[in-house]
């Protein structure tokens, strides 16, 4: 956790480069690395000892600006071995199930890594992540990912388990569980025995069905508060002057969030109240 990423580029940083038409190419810079485009060549010691934020001319005379990648930035072009939640979805799973500084955390279906990134940074030094999957494909390249993103192994804060949560977990009082697989409502027990009381946990999922089912089972559980499910949909806007007006294309639908808190030992929740039928009036 104490890689780098700031002050002037050094051989083995992650480099993005922009040319004028806003494509971005990523580089790994190298004493004697070259990155060739059809636009020129541009040497790699050109950008070694450069502050991010420097420009660079291929030899075609295209000018790059350079910076070290931004964490969306990396978990978009990394490489994939299963597909990667979306950047405004693991912000949201950060924020919304507050994952904090020191957090121990359990994360079930690694996929590619780009979750894990998200929650390593947020737990800091101080805190864990154990991660289960049970591809051994999946969890190579995620191991790839993280450890290339972070400048190299992660012993001392993340924990990778090939293995189903239900059959390998260990773990007691954690803080948050974050399940992202095509049945979270099959873990929903296992994180229940996992989380300490007031500890949160949060869903992934992609249909209306994987939905309607985890917020029924977690509802059912018996130990956690109502479930609260959302999604969130991003939209960019063009601003020029007085053009301002919001862009063609946004991110949609991505994935449903579903997330609620753990109860204490023996404590039963409320009755829910409803709307009596025929009327708009709350109770």
């Amino acid at each position: 956790m104490g890689f780098r990423r700031h002050g002037p580029f050094r051989p083995g940083d992650q480099v993005q480069l922009t040319d004028p038409k806003n494509k971005r190419h990523t580089i790994t810079l190298k004493e004697d690395g070259v990155f060739h485009t059809h636009k020129g060549a541009i040497p790699h010691s050109d950008l070694i000892g450069q502050p991010e934020g420097s420009v660079v001319r291929s030899s075609g005379g295209t000018q790059y600006l350079a910076f070290r990648h931004l964490l969306q930035d990396y978990t978009l072009a990394m490489p994939r071995g299963a597909a990667v939640i979306y950047p405004k979805d693991a912000s949201m799973i950060v924020g919304m199930a507050d994952v904090f500084p020191g957090a121990r955390v359990i994360e079930a279906g690694v996929g590619s890594g780009a979750l894990t990134c998200f929650l390593l940074r947020a737990v800091g030094p101080e805190g864990h992540v154990t991660s289960y999957e049970r591809r051994q494909d999946f969890a190579d390249v995620a191991r790839k990912n993280v450890e290339n993103f972070y400048g190299g192994p992660m012993d001392d804060t993340w924990r990778l388990v090939v293995g189903d949560l239900n059959d390998s977990i260990d773990e007691a009082d954690v803080d948050r569980v974050i399940l992202d697989m095509l049945a979270p409502w099959e873990c929903v027990d296992a994180a229940a025995k996992a989380l300490t009381p007031g500890g949160v946990i949060c869903c992934y999922v992609a249909t209306t069905t994987q939905l309607s089912k985890t917020v029924e089972v977690i509802r059912d559980h018996g130990c956690f508060t109502e479930p609260h499910a959302w999604e969130t949909l991003v939209r960019d806007w063009h601003v020029e002057g007085l053009a301002v007006r919001p862009d063609h294309r946004m991110i949609g639908h991505t994935g449903f969030l579903v997330s609620a808190r753990r109860m204490a030992d023996g404590v039963t929740p409320p009755p829910r109240r409803r709307r009596p039928k025929g009327t708009t009036e709350e109770l």
